[in-house]
């Protein structure tokens, strides 16, 4: 018998499965799931079981680098280089229908909801040639901007800590494309302003070394000579200081903002509200790959300070972070 972390974690997974087929995510015997169980293993669902009705014998234990059991799912490689490649305990892969058929015909997807903005952001959308991934690594670098991902004709991959933040990622993506398909039915070319704005190109041709004063300097610049910002910043008394830090390093910033404009650039964290992350994860934002609103709230970056009070002025700073990657860095 079976008992402590490994028994919970058993019956957490025939959980799961459960939800997913009883929310018609996964169907038949589609669809795989694991969680780790230690620093070398990993339990795993079976090849050919229906996750609606998954048993303790259809959740295999198994050595990330060796799986012994014959009957782990086809899709383990997947699953063992997550687990080497990233901290997240659980994973989800499963084939919902919208998701499939809207990513089968779109390449992106707008976000039409605040929820969506903040909760799923941009989509990696990786290319699926056949019904099991044979290039994992092409996963695994799409995971780095987002904790879920979609494989085109085939499904969503989605990592995190606990299968219920990885459920509800799962989702909203799903209502997200939900309400883009029935947005369309009004209106196929709906764009509004913000999305106008974020469009907008003001870069040089300079490169900056990332988190150096000059880089910082130059998004100060911009910022200060941003319209959108400064409408907004006016409209919603933009008025607080913000600090983003690097781990590990003494590098911190402190934007002092005042009715929407940066009137001071300051060196130290003593701010209502701090964003820090590791070195890869503000690569990421600056580069533009990652949205730091959804890395916050999938916990790839940490906020010091409440969110829903920074959640007001929404629509100034998805425009500040969207000038972090317009400034380029070596």
């Amino acid at each position: 018998m079976i008992f402590g972390k490994e028994s919970s974690l058993r019956n957490d997974i025939i959980e799961i499965g459960k939800k997913l087929y009883d929310l018609r995510l996964v169907v038949a015997r589609s669809g795989n799931l694991s969680a780790r169980l230690d620093e070398n293993n990993i339990l795993i669902t079976a090849t050919g079981t229906c996750l609606g009705s998954l048993t303790a014998d259809d959740v295999l234990k198994t050595d990330l680098n060796n799986p012994a059991d014959k009957r782990v799912t086809s899709e383990f490689p997947l699953h063992s280089l997550v687990y080497k490649s990233f901290l997240n305990k659980v994973i989800i892969h499963c084939h919902p229908t919208l998701i499939n058929a809207y990513f089968a015909t779109y390449k992106s997807l707008k976000p039409l909801t605040f929820e969506t903005r903040l909760y799923v952001g941009n989509i990696p959308v990786v290319e699926q040639d056949t019904p099991t991934v044979t290039k994992p690594e092409l996963v695994i670098e799409a995971l780095k901007s987002n904790s879920i991902v979609v494989l085109k004709n085939h499904g969503v991959v989605c990592l995190a800590d606990k299968f219920a933040d990885a459920l509800y990622i799962i989702e909203a993506l799903e209502e997200a494309v939900k309400a883009a398909s029935v947005a369309r039915l009004f209106d196929k070319a709906a764009l509004d302003d913000l999305d106008k704005a974020l469009k907008e190109d003001l870069t040089g041709d300079n490169k900056y070394l990332m988190f150096s004063k000059e880089h910082i300097q130059a998004i100060v610049d911009l910022v200060n000579k941003d319209e959108l910002i400064f409408k907004k910043g006016q409209e919603l008394d933009l008025t607080l200081k913000l600090a983003i830090k690097l781990d590990g390093h003494p590098n911190v910033f402190k934007f002092n903002f005042e009715k929407g404009r940066v009137t001071e650039l300051t060196f130290d964290d003593d701010a209502p509200f701090v964003i820090s992350a590791p070195v890869d994860a503000w690569e990421a934002v600056f580069l533009g790959k990652v949205d730091p609103f959804v890395a916050t709230m999938q916990g790839k970056m940490k906020l010091k300070g409440e969110f829903g009070k920074l959640s007001r002025w929404y629509v100034p700073f998805t425009r500040l972070f969207e000038l972090f990657k317009q400034v380029k860095i070596k």
